[in-house]
């Protein structure tokens, strides 16, 4: 992997165990394989609320700590704006995984009630301001930005508003992640398909 894989900002999508976690994960050995002085940050937005989630997070954890030994974690789960602010260097690569947790934090379980009444603006306010933020954010960025985000809109959608929001909106947002972006890859069966910005 050259260094011009990772000079700019990249958009990693894909489906579930698609590879998307593991090509952040090379990026930021390769980062940190360029340079003592480069660092890696690894903002993790996900949250235990169960039993099977915190085993996963703890899995995730463990593994990424053999395979990246040099990056430091971080948790986040609503403000990446901020985080990625106080985060992002010249020297400093930061990786967010992921979009569709960060998401589901804004937008999990959403208030029926709401939605209906908000039927031309079902999303919540601060999420779009943060939203905003975020991305003027990834813009600003003097060092480069990797995402790991879901593509889940590509099978049968199941029914319920409250699903149907959140499909959209995850569009919508991968969708202005990728105008942000420089690079953008979709992941499948571990293999990396350019989409934006070269192979």
């Amino acid at each position: 992997m050259t260094q011009a894989l990772i000079a700019q900002s990249e958009l990693i999508l894909g489906g579930q165990k698609s590879g998307k976690s593991r090509r952040a994960e090379e990026l930021a050995r390769t980062w940190l394989a360029q340079s003592p002085s480069h660092r890696a940050v690894l903002i993790a937005t996900a949250q235990a609320w169960d039993e099977e989630m915190r085993e996963r997070i703890a899995r995730h954890q463990q593994d990424r700590a053999q395979r990246v030994p040099g990056m430091l974690t971080l948790e986040e789960p609503r403000d990446l704006a901020h985080a990625l602010v106080q985060q992002t260097r010249a020297d400093t690569l930061v990786v967010i995984d992921c979009l569709t947790m960060w998401l589901t934090n804004w937008l999990m379980p959403l208030d029926a009630a709401e939605v209906a009444l908000e039927e031309k603006r079902p999303l919540p306010p601060e999420y779009l301001a943060q939203r905003a933020l975020f991305l003027e954010a990834i813009q600003d960025a003097p060092g480069p930005v990797v995402l790991v985000g879901n593509e889940i809109g590509l099978g049968v959608i199941p029914l319920g508003r409250e699903v149907r929001v959140f499909v959209d909106a995850l569009g919508v947002l991968n969708q202005a992640m990728a105008q942000a972006c420089g690079r953008v890859t979709l992941m499948a069966a571990g293999l990396p398909l350019s989409l934006k910005g070269g192979a």
